[in-house]
């Protein structure tokens, strides 16, 4: 579904990512680590067509979107949430989750019905009416997820939406994460909670200083000596390797 060959992004003389290859199959879910200042946001922005790659190709079902800007990315099926979220403070649950449903409908009933069933997909329905300011953190990343999957996309790319989360809301947000899949949406996440990576990916690409340096499933991910020095550590290896 998604194939990702040799990207590069610069900015002045620093190489943010550098000849960066990966590629998601449709009703995967893909986890991309790596510490920070990886260049793991970056890679994301390109694919996404936030950024203009320096050099490389980016294809999404089969065709080339190398440099095409995100609203068009969007409409062809592939869409991200952001790791700093900011919804539309004066207006409700329902109302920011139908800016993403106005893609695909101009009509008002049908963008509210799309909004109420993504929140309640996304466990937001008993929300729906607080205003965007009035969100708790874990409120704000599941918003954020649900503006997103109200635009119908095929691949969903997730950048740390568990990031500032407890381990209820973790837990929560990984069942949520698992139903999405099921309902035939394939998911490439960005994480640093090992606990669910290892629950949610069937395969795992680490980036450290810009470049690719392992690929795997959890467990080889986590036996990878050059992963663990870079990155890991022995203890989120071993959560890892459970």
């Amino acid at each position: 579904m998604l194939e990702v060959a040799g990207l590069s992004k610069a900015f002045g003389g620093l190489k943010a990512v550098d000849e960066a290859s990966l590629t998601v199959d449709a009703g995967e879910i893909v986890g991309l680590i790596g510490p920070n200042g990886a260049g793991k946001t970056t890679l994301f922005a390109a694919i996404a067509g936030f950024h203009r790659p320096d050099a490389g190709r980016i294809a999404f079902g089969g065709h080339d979107i190398t440099g095409l800007p995100p609203h068009k990315i969007c409409a062809a099926g592939m869409v991200r949430t952001f790791q700093i979220t900011q919804p539309f403070a004066k207006i409700t649950v329902r109302e920011n989750i139908m800016v993403g449903a106005y893609l695909a409908t101009a009509d008002r009933r049908a963008a509210a019905a799309k909004a109420e069933a993504v929140a309640a997909q996304v466990g937001m329905a008993d929300q729906l009416d607080q205003n965007g300011a009035d969100l708790t953190v874990a409120g704000r990343k599941r918003l954020e997820l649900a503006r997103a999957l109200a635009t119908g996309p095929r691949l969903l790319l997730l950048d740390e939406v568990m990031a500032g989360l407890n381990p209820t809301e973790i837990s929560e947000i990984v069942a949520i994460i698992k139903a999405i899949r099921q309902s035939g949406v394939t998911i490439l996440l960005i994480e640093h909670v090992m606990q669910a990576v290892t629950s949610l990916a069937e395969r795992v690409y680490v980036l450290n200083q810009g470049r690719m340096i392992a690929e795997g499933t959890p467990a080889e991910i986590a036996e990878n000596p050059q992963v663990v020095e870079a990155y890991l550590g022995h203890g989120a290896a071993k959560v890892l390797r459970a």
